[in-house]
This record gives C-alpha cells, structure tokens and sequence, in this order.
C-alpha cells in the first residue's frame, strides 16, 4: 500500500484525495486539516446565498467516507508536526493549504478603522473563527470595494441584499444582525481599468443587476466607445460586456425603471481608478473617504495596463473593502517558496528539488480560478504522482508508518485530532442549531467549542 499524505482540508485536498483513492486501490491517503472543521473556502469562502455552490461537500464527503481515506482536523502542520516529519510517515506529502494571506494596498491609511480586506470580510459573514470578532462597523451611508472579481461582487451583495434573503442561509447570525443595522445605502466596485477588463463572471453581474431593492448607478462616459467594440470580442467577453452596457447606458423599459425608482439602496462600477491614499476621519482614528487616482489605459487588447493621469477625485466613505486577491504563505522552512509568486515552485504539481512532495490548488498556481478550476488542478497533481509511482521516481518500496506515526508525534506534544466522525457530531450540532432559525446550520464560531462538540 502506497500512502499519501495531503495537508489542507479545502477543494485542493480533497479533490486531490478523490482522484487518488478512486484511480487506485492500492493508495491510502490521509488529510491534515488546521481547524476541526474540513471544506476550507467551500465553507468559509463561497457567499451564503450561494446554496447550490456548496452541494459539492457531498462529494468531499463521501471521500472522507472512503475506506482508504481517513481526515484528521484540528492538526496544524509547521507548527504540532513538520512536514519533514510528515515526509518520514508517507511516501508522499501533497501541500494543499491554500492562500490565508492577504495582498494589501500599500497605501497610507490601509490601517485605519473601517478598512477590511474582503478576505476578512467574508470570513467574517461565514463564521471563520480568527476573524469572529472583526465587528465590522456599517453605520455609514457609502462603502468602497476596490477590485471587481467575484469575491467583490460577493461582499457588494451581502451589504446591499435585504435581510429576508440572508435570514435563511447559513450566514452567521452575528453577521445577520450587524447587517439588519446596516447604515449602507450605495457601494462603489471600483477597479483600475475599464469595463472591458471587468473581472467578474456574468453569473454575478446578473445577481447583482437583479438583486432586489436595488438599483445600478454608473458613469455613462466610463462606457464611450464600448458598443463598437463589441464584434472583435471572445464570447464570454462579449456577454459579460453586453449586460454591463445594457445596465449601465440603456434606457430601461417601464418595470425596470419603476423597479429602479423604487430602490432605496444603489451600487455601481467606477472604472479607470486606483487607490491613492484612504482618508481619516477628524480625530484621525477611522476611514471617512478614499482618495482615487484617475486612469487612463495604455496598450492592446487583454493585455491593457493602467496609467495614472495625475489627476485625482475624493470619494466620502465610511468602510473600505479591499477585494486585490488573495496570497499564500509560507508554511514551513523546508518547504521552497517563491516570495514574488506566492506559491510553490514546482512542475506540474512535483515541488521543486523535493522528492517526494508535491502541491495542488492556489498555493501550487496562485489564487485565480473558481472550484472547478482547483478540481481541474488537484486531478493534474494526482496523476502527476500516480504516474512516478508507476515509473519508480517515487520512491514506494519502503513500509511507512503514516498516519499512527503522526499520531504518536503528536500526543506527545498535547495535540488530539478531530476525526471525520468527530465532525460529524459537529455538523449535527450546527444543523440542530439552525433548524430553530430556519436556516440550513448555524455554524460554530469558536474553536473551543467545536472540539467541545466533537470530543463528547
């Protein structure tokens, strides 16, 4: 039996761990997971009202199921157990940690109150425990969000939706009652380019066109010569381009404009802008406006850059949501790490001149892509490791102790993993707390009492 260790709980491991276990029966693999709860951003990531979206976790969890696959939570790997000591258990070790850092502005004022970055934001709203207590503060009339990606657009629609849509997903209940408060009537989606260059998928500009109480508000001129240059454009391209001028320049027919009338909230893309400097409030302690370069665009098709102009424009905001991207860390010293990329230095998934270890997901290609682009990506990764064990190029004639080895290693320095079934218990507990709430769960929010739920 070959076994395979994968470290990260999230779409990359256990897309890696389904390839592995379904292709072969001769491979047993085990998942390292930080916290006592599996699924990464599918739960912590995706936006409440986007059900649909996290059916997957059947999948992941019918692999954890599996006989030749086992899940071991609440085991932080570079701090309780190092991965070369992981190496010494397996014949393989798959990083699949994921992108937990942030890629900040660089600008003055990043720290003040108010300012959040959009991974923080959302893993407050979805109840991931190290940014429970973020408390956002939504007294003030406009927010900024600067980037206009999916996550963008994710944040922009949780501030503006009503709270009758998000009383019946499983979005926090904390967060549930701050936006029942919320002051938050417009959100700007700002970006450094033009509307050509819009980030996001059409899935998600129709849900925000179609998001009730709503209504879009754009700058027609960000939109001149757009029309004509619709033809040469790529499908998808083309669609996405279509929708936004059909929003943003066309005059609604009449229900569509009485719906607008109606609307009491409003958000809307600004283009062509970069972010300069956020604005402190009179005594200096929070964000009360942002400051924007104004851009214009130089080069040829896809591969337009943006270019300051020198002229600059001020807009009051009380909140300020960065949306730039995520970034991985590194996670151990052993590891090669490349500290512009942020990732994994690797080939096809091998890491670079480490025998034995390989990567998948955001931390071996960067933080792009949606699940199914991570599922793509895990499925390349495994067979990259399927195919050296069928070469010789790993190294599989040795008898590893996996997962009982780790084990003693780690009750000897006081740590206790949480098995699938442990979670379980933890899942119940959640589904339990939300059915009073007519939600679908009610998540735990504090690592304490997950394992408190998980060891009784």
């Amino acid at each position: 039996l070959t076994i395979v260790c994968i470290v990260g709980g999230g779409p990359a491991g256990f897309y890696t761990a389904q390839h592995l276990v379904k292709t072969r029966p001769d491979v047993q693999v085990d998942i390292y997971e930080r916290l006592p709860v599996p699924f990464g951003l599918v739960r912590f990531g995706v936006a409440p009202d986007h059900p649909e979206v996290k059916n997957v976790m059947n999948t992941f969890t019918q692999t954890a199921q599996h006989a030749r696959c086992s899940f071991h939570g609440n085991v932080s790997v570079g701090k309780d157990v190092t991965v070369q000591e992981l190496q010494e258990a397996y014949h393989a070790v798959v990083l699949s940690y994921g992108a937990e850092g942030n890629r900040t502005l660089g600008v003055p004022g990043e720290d003040l109150a108010g300012v959040h970055s959009a991974k923080d934001f959302v893993g407050w709203y979805n109840g991931l425990p190290t940014n429970r207590d973020l408390r956002p503060d939504l007294r003030c009339e406009t927010a900024v969000i600067l980037g206009q990606g999916n996550v963008a657009l994710d944040v922009a629609r949780i501030l503006l939706s009503p709270v009758d849509i998000l009383k019946n997903t499983d979005i926090t209940q904390p967060a549930l009652d701050t936006l029942a408060e919320s002051s938050v009537r417009r959100v700007l989606i700002v970006g450094r380019r033009g509307p050509l260059q819009l980030a996001c998928t059409i899935k998600e500009l129709r849900e925000m066109v179609n998001l009730p109480g709503t209504r879009p508000e754009m700058e027609a001129s960000d939109f001149e010569c757009i029309a004509k240059m619709l033809k040469v454009l790529p499908r998808p391209r083309k669609r996405l381009t279509e929708l936004l001028l059909k929003v943003a320049v066309e005059t609604p027919e009449e229900t569509e404009l009485e719906r607008r009338n109606s609307a009491k909230r409003a958000w809307g893309f600004r283009f062509f802008r970069s972010p300069v400097e956020i604005l402190p409030s009179d005594d200096l302690t929070r964000a009360a406006g942002i400051r924007l370069a104004v851009n214009r665009l130089e080069g040829e098709g896809e591969d337009v850059w943006a270019v300051t102009t020198g002229e600059v424009e001020d807009v009051e905001c009380g909140l300020v949501i960065s949306s730039i991207g995520y970034k991985s860390l590194p996670i151990d010293p052993a590891v090669p790490f490349d500290p512009r990329k942020h990732i994994i230095p690797n080939t096809m998934g091998r890491v670079q001149k480490c025998a034995g270890l390989y990567c998948s997901g955001w931390v071996k290609r960067g933080p792009t892509g949606v699940i199914a682009t991570t599922m793509n990506d895990s499925f390349d990764t495994a067979r990259t490791l399927l195919h050296d064990m069928d070469e010789g190029t790993l190294d599989i004639s040795t008898v590893k102790p996996g997962s009982a080895g780790v084990t003693t290693i780690l009750e000897k320095r006081g740590v206790k993993p949480v098995l699938f079934s442990d979670w379980e218990k933890i899942d119940s507990e959640e589904s339990k707390r939300g059915e009073g709430r007519g939600k679908p769960r009610e998540k735990l929010l504090d690592v304490g009492e997950m394992l408190k739920v998980a060891w009784t």
